[in-house]
């Protein structure tokens, strides 16, 4: 089944921000974009580049109105170890939840039951809390926070805007379509 249009499952966890332990639940997903962002696991090769190219962009996302949640099965403990002594993650200033007992990743539908870890997962959530981007990749493919970006856009002007959509490859300020009779087979 599907996740897209699906309101995000109630969870709550603890997580690292700005130096602090801080609780975090579903209902911290509403009333804003966000982006919950599953990587593996702390102390690895692929999972530190991805995060340290959100934090390059967090301004960027946070213009938009969009918060970011990075999530694995690590604690927050791990995460605040992980800040204290990596250069690229101490560059973070999004919220780092951790998910040790597998309940948001599962509620996600990317935990690798076998291994105890999330798959890369990105899930974009519109402020009523449903899950308007669902994109999954293998372990070795780190993922790209400007096309992320890109997304979160299309995203946010396909909502503001009903009766119109942004085809491949839009860009802020580009032309989008209005799906009708007239268009069919003319693309």
């Amino acid at each position: 089944m599907s996740l897209i249009n699906t309101e995000v499952k109630p969870f709550k966890a603890q997580a690292f921000k700005a130096g602090q332990f801080i609780e975090v639940t579903e209902a911290d997903l509403k009333g804003k974009w966000s982006v919950v962002f599953f990587y593996p696991a702390d102390f690895t090769f692929v999972c530190p580049t991805e995060l340290e190219d959100l934090a390059d962009n967090y301004a960027e996302f946070q213009k938009l109105g969009v918060e970011i949640y990075s999530v694995s099965t690590d604690t927050h403990f791990s995460h605040k170890a992980w800040h204290d002594t990596s250069d690229a993650i101490k560059k973070i200033g999004y919220t780092m939840v951790g998910d040790p007992t597998h309940a948001i990743s599962r509620n996600f539908e990317v935990l690798i039951e076998d291994a105890g870890l999330a798959d890369r997962g990105t899930f974009v959530v519109d402020p009523q809390g449903k899950i308007q981007i669902v994109e999954i990749t293998a372990g070795g493919i780190g993922r790209d926070a400007k096309e992320l970006l890109r997304k979160v856009k299309a995203a946010q002007y396909v909502a503001s805007h009903p009766g119109e959509v942004c085809p491949a490859k839009w860009k802020e300020g580009e032309k989008t379509l209005a799906p009708s009779l007239d268009l069919v087979g003319k693309i």
